[in-house]
């Protein structure tokens, strides 16, 4: 079992940078890929990206493709989200996940936090 917590969510003027945090706890971390997800209001949810116990942040969409980093701390058992040049479209409710396989399919991430709202405000 894991278990995620995110926070670092708020109100970002656009253009503006955020990072989320996300606060793992369980057994086994080092065997997880630990990702973000996102759901905008009537929009279905977005892969953002994924990292493994070492190395760097993959599997960006276009949609933040250098404007998003994802990063780990494996001391803390924390994954960071940062977000650059934020726009208000990128309103939404902000999901960690963690699964013991690679995937870009949000469908295949077995934990899931609670979620934290970003919003962009024009």
């Amino acid at each position: 079992q894991v278990q995620l917590e995110e926070s670092g969510g708020g109100l970002v003027q656009a253009g503006g940078s955020l990072r989320l945090s996300c606060a793992a706890s369980g057994r086994a971390l080092n065997t997880y890929w630990m990702g973000w997800i996102r759901q905008a209001p009537g929009k279905e949810r977005e892969f953002l990206g994924t990292i493994g116990w070492s190395g760097p942040g993959i599997g960006y969409p276009d949609s933040v493709l250098g404007r998003f980093t994802i990063s780990r701390d494996n001391d803390r058992n924390t994954v960071y989200l940062q977000m650059n040049s934020l726009k208000p479209e990128e309103t939404a409710v902000y999901y960690c996940v963690a699964d013991v396989m690679f995937s870009k399919n949000f469908n295949e991430y077995q934990y899931w936090g609670q979620g934290t709202q970003v919003t962009v405000s024009s």
